[in-house]
Formats: structure tokens, C-alpha cells, sequence
């Protein structure tokens, strides 16, 4: 499976790049850069996250990268990473 990292999901690590890097780059590139492998491991074992409990549907999962999560759709060929949330923000209702 590949990985395909949608719009606002880019956006998302964008966000948190421009948030961290004043305080230390080198930090917010780290934090970038765990996500990224992790949304790779997501590809290689895309059932491994857990279901979100806000959407309850099998396609959409989850994986904890403290302290971010990770959501993503299963697809037949790929993963699509849709969003790279805060763990104490409130989702979307609709990704």
C-alpha cells in the first residue's frame, strides 16, 4: 500500500511546523518527521489503528503519535492520511 497525504492533511503539518519552530526547529522538524514514519506504518498495517470513535466507521483509523493523531482511510491500494489533529482538539464533524 502507499501512502497519499490529502490537502488538509498537509495543511495540518504545516500548521503545527509554523506553531513549533519558533520555539526550536529542529523540535518541530522531529515532530514532522515521526509523523510522517508513522503514517508509513499505517501503509504497511493499515488495520493496526484504531477505529475513530467520533466517525464509527471501519475505513477511518487512528494512530496516537503523542501528541498528535493520526486519521487516515483505508482504501483497496492506498492509505489517505486526511488529518493531523492536536489529542485535545475536537474533531470535525466530516473529514
Amino acid at each position: 500500500m502507499r501512502v497519499h497525504w490529502t490537502n488538509t492533511a498537509i495543511e495540518h503539518l504545516l500548521a503545527i511546523y509554523e506553531y513549533l519552530s519558533p520555539h526550536s526547529p529542529v523540535y518541530a522538524q522531529q515532530i514532522i518527521d515521526k509523523l510522517i514514519r508513522r503514517s508509513e506504518q499505517s501503509a504497511v498495517f493499515p488495520l493496526s489503528g484504531r477505529m475513530v470513535p467520533e466517525y464509527e466507521t471501519q475505513d477511518i483509523r487512528e494512530v496516537i503519535e503523542k501528541p498528535y493523531r493520526l486519521i487516515y482511510r483505508v482504501k483497496s491500494e492506498q492509505v489517505d492520511v486526511l488529518a493531523v489533529v492536536h489529542t485535545a482538539q475536537l474533531l470535525p464533524n466530516k473529514l
